[in-house]
């Protein structure tokens, strides 16, 4: 009968069990957004970098305050528009140009995404597009 010894058994263990370790750590583990369209994936980008917003435009771009407009449901153009014009001046508002200055254009671009994609405030009839900025 052939003996191992006891601190080769131990050995081979730790380091089978280090290598195993590794391997398990090293591969990321699939995420919900690895299965998403571009679009998806920019409304999602968008809704993280939404938290800015909610102190003036409300939880899911609908305000509460009438001197903060509701920007849920406003078309991805005009919302990209309105932030890259608040962003090199051709717009001003103290408070949005300081949080806009910096801003990325992917920044803007998945912001718009996420609030167009929202469920605008009952508008009375008339289009998003129509009401006061």
């Amino acid at each position: 009968m052939n003996f191992i010894p006891a601190s080769f058994i131990s050995r081979t263990l730790v380091t089978g069990g280090l290598l195993l370790a590794l391997v398990a750590c090293s591969d990321r583990a699939p995420s919900i957004v690895d299965n998403m369209s571009p679009e998806e994936k920019l409304v999602h980008q968008g809704s993280q970098a939404a938290r800015l917003c909610v102190g003036c435009h409300g939880p899911k771009g609908i305000s509460r305050v009438a001197s903060y407009p509701s920007i849920a449901g406003r078309s991805q153009t005009y919302l990209a528009e309105q932030l890259h014009a608040f962003r090199d001046g051709t717009r001003e508002n103290p408070m949005m140009s300081s949080i806009v200055k910096s801003m990325d254009d992917d920044d803007i671009l998945a912001l718009s995404y996420y609030f167009s994609s929202l469920p605008g405030p009952d508008t009375g009839g008339t289009k998003s597009e129509e009401r006061a900025p």
